[in-house]
């Protein structure tokens, strides 16, 4: 029995990687990946009116054009590749200029001293300027204001600052075992992109892969040949087997992708090179899991989470298998595994939300839900919500499900296999289960 179920684990997994369409698949996805990661760069090789340099024409008559040259160059230096600018600072007057700029991107700035606001700009410009360039001009203008306003007014530098500054609130928790986060919610948005959405997806693909398998056997009644030589649960098992074994390498191709495709940009670029709003976002997050300790807890709970995901996997492997089973073509698959489809969506929309519901019971109890565990339980633990006895609970709980659900799954997919017609299938399906 063990020999036949090696031979239908491997002739599955042949079937599966051994084809034109998994390797032009693959491939698209890696050319897919390497060009998003490397976006920019591949914009700035073709070419176009970016590349161009914009002239920034600037009337000074606030005497503070030194300050605004420097802060603009740092700003755009620190915002890597957004577009070629130069200052020059002009005597002439606006009007002169304007057939100067006249079909072209360059523009005026005049920058004004105001007896309100104590510095004002205008902008000449023959088109609109873009998004980019006018944030740039406001961010340098609005730093140099401070300094405008501090050697024109006399006030203090320190009393400039504590005028802008925001307020300070400083927390104090009484409770000596109480954890806190100032990042929580960048914190859950990096969980639900690592644990919650590539398993979601993964889980997905293997409900979808099973059911077509089986389905397009027993549509082309070849079925009947395989299990005329194979016990039921051979085959059953090398299904569940073959198609877990196939989404993981799949999962482990697509690492290997996004590696290949940040080598790609670390190969041209010497950097990695995430600018602006995101690379600070990033380094937000980073800095975030580290301060939290979340990546202790990751740590210590990652041989159990491999396990609960494992045990998962297999769970949604028989589920699959079994509805497919019951079914005789992949239209009426679709509707069967409807209701797999919308707990995974209910356990996906918990986990999201469990950041934001601290301590909820209810959230704590569907971590237990072998269905939904492999979703909520992790999130939990890594939230400092649970602890790392209660995700073994939770792995128990699913590993349990999972060997009672073969059990039962077993009999009915052996009713199941060799039907072709779905007159009186449920009383045969209850009945089976009855049966030793």
């Amino acid at each position: 029995m063990k020999t036949k179920c090696k031979f239908l684990i491997k002739q599955s997994l042949k079937k599966k990687i051994n084809t034109k369409w998994f390797k032009i698949a693959n491939l698209l996805v890696l050319i897919f990946l390497i060009g998003i990661v490397n976006i920019d760069r591949i914009i700035r090789f073709f070419g176009g009116d970016f590349n161009e340099v914009t002239k920034i024409y600037v009337i000074d008559e606030a005497n503070a054009y030194s300050l605004f040259e420097s802060n603009f160059n740092s700003l755009k230096e620190s915002l890597e590749d957004l577009g070629n600018y130069e200052i020059v600072s002009t005597t002439k007057r606006a009007e002169e200029l304007k057939g100067e700029i006249e079909n072209t991107k360059d523009f005026v700035l005049q920058i004004l001293p105001s007896p309100t606001e104590y510095l004002t700009a205008q902008v000449i410009s023959y088109d609109a300027i873009s998004m980019i360039t006018e944030q740039l001009l406001q961010t340098s203008l609005n730093t140099i204001k401070s300094h405008y306003v501090l050697e024109t007014t006399g006030i203090k530098e320190e009393e400039i600052a504590a005028l802008t500054s925001n307020v300070s609130i400083h927390k104090e928790i009484t409770n000596p075992e109480g954890q806190t986060s100032e990042n929580q919610e960048l914190i859950s948005m990096g969980l639900i992109l690592i644990f919650i959405v590539p398993f979601f997806l993964l889980i997905t693909m293997l409900t979808q892969m099973i059911g077509a398998e089986i389905n397009d056997e027993k549509s082309t009644r070849s079925m009947e040949i395989i299990i005329s030589n194979v016990s039921p649960q051979a085959h059953f098992a090398s299904k569940i087997i073959a198609s877990t074994s196939f989404v993981l390498i799949q999962a482990l191709i697509l690492v290997v992708d996004v590696a290949v495709a940040l080598l790609v940009r670390l190969a041209f670029t010497k950097s990695i090179g995430l600018s602006g709003e995101t690379s600070a976002q990033v380094l937000k997050l980073v800095q975030g899991i580290q301060s939290s300790g979340v990546l202790s807890l990751l740590l210590r709970g990652l041989p159990i989470m491999l396990l609960l995901f494992l045990f998962s996997f297999v769970l949604y492997a028989i589920l699959a298998g079994v509805l497919a089973s019951m079914t005789t073509n992949i239209e009426d698959y679709q509707q069967l595994q409807t209701p797999l489809m919308v707990l995974l969506a209910v356990g996906y929309y918990i986990a999201v939300i469990s950041s934001t519901f601290d301590g909820a019971l209810f959230i704590k109890i569907l971590s237990y839900f072998p269905m939904l565990s492999f979703l909520i339980a992790p999130v939990l633990y890594l939230l400092g919500q649970t602890t790392i006895l209660e995700l073994f609970i939770s792995t128990l709980i699913c590993g349990g499900f999972t060997f009672f659900v073969f059990h039962y799954g077993l009999r009915i997919y052996k009713v199941g296999i060799l039907n072709y017609s779905s007159r009186d299938l449920w009383k045969k399906i209850f009945k089976s289960m009855k049966e030793k």
